[in-house]
């Protein structure tokens, strides 16, 4: 893979420690993210990784820490607060609505962008229909990128897992993030799946510009898609580096990779 240019720190995490009563999912972890790089976040399970993630996206709050965003300094953030500032996320656990098309689905990504209330939206007054289709053309647009055009008014509950997922991403993708959080986007899919949604990624980064954090844990996708990797164990930072330096890394190798490399 050509190496991405990648720019300045956008995302600066720093000393965040999180515990539950008296269990400690996080102890003291720092790690930047640069402009358009893909950075993954991998560890055994229990390692803290979601717990990572659902730091920066304010739904936990650390008891320790803070977090920079594009220079501004929190300690804790709420999770509306984050998505306007322009971080979104997908889950582990899909939270789609099931019973709905999957353009809808999408849909509900641009509330966020839509300036028009609740009453005009529901009565289709100008403004609020003007404003609906043009929301609409942003999220065809994701539905074609997608390779999805087939499925646009599909119920998303009778779609396959790996078209679910993508549905998911492209819900993410109409928030118009600049910061792309991926919990585990792979999980569950079969090879083919798999190399999709590599392919996704991949794409969002390069057309949208999108900085990526991920976590996954097939060790070979993570290799293939990622610039630099950090690596988790019991909550606390073992590694940090290029996938080779990380590769390489005898704490790693011992907490996750096993003894064989």
């Amino acid at each position: 893979m050509a190496a991405r240019q990648t720019g300045d720190v956008i995302l600066d995490i720093q000393n965040i420690s999180l515990a539950f009563g008296g269990v400690k999912a996080l102890t003291d972890i720092s790690f930047n993210v640069r402009e358009h790089e893909v950075r993954a976040i991998i560890g055994p399970n229990g390692a803290g990784k979601s717990s990572m993630l659902n730091c920066i996206n304010g739904v936990y709050t650390p008891q320790q820490g803070s977090i920079t965003f594009r220079g501004q300094t929190f300690s804790h953030m709420n999770s509306r607060q984050v998505a306007e500032m322009g971080v979104a996320r997908t889950f582990q656990n899909l939270a789609l609505f099931k019973g709905m098309s999957v353009i809808d689905n999408i849909m509900t990504g641009r509330n966020m962008k839509m300036k028009c209330n609740i009453f005009q939206q529901a009565l289709r007054l100008g403004p609020a229909e003007r404003e609906e289709t043009v929301h609409r053309e942003f999220v065809e647009h994701i539905i074609d990128f997608l390779e999805i055009q087939a499925h646009r008014k599909t119920p998303v509950g009778r779609l396959p897992y790996g078209l679910q997922k993508r549905v998911d991403l492209g819900r993410a993708l109409a928030m118009e993030p600049q910061v792309l959080l991926l919990d585990e986007p792979m999980a569950g899919m079969n090879v083919e799946e798999k190399q999709d949604m590599c392919r996704f990624v991949l794409d969002v980064n390069e057309e949208f510009g999108t900085t990526i954090v991920l976590i996954e844990h097939d060790m070979g996708v993570v290799m293939d898609i990622s610039d630099r990797v950090v690596v988790l164990d019991y909550g606390k930072k073992i590694g940090d580096g290029t996938p080779d330096e990380v590769r390489n890394n005898e704490d790693v190798i011992s907490a996750y990779l096993g003894t064989s490399h």
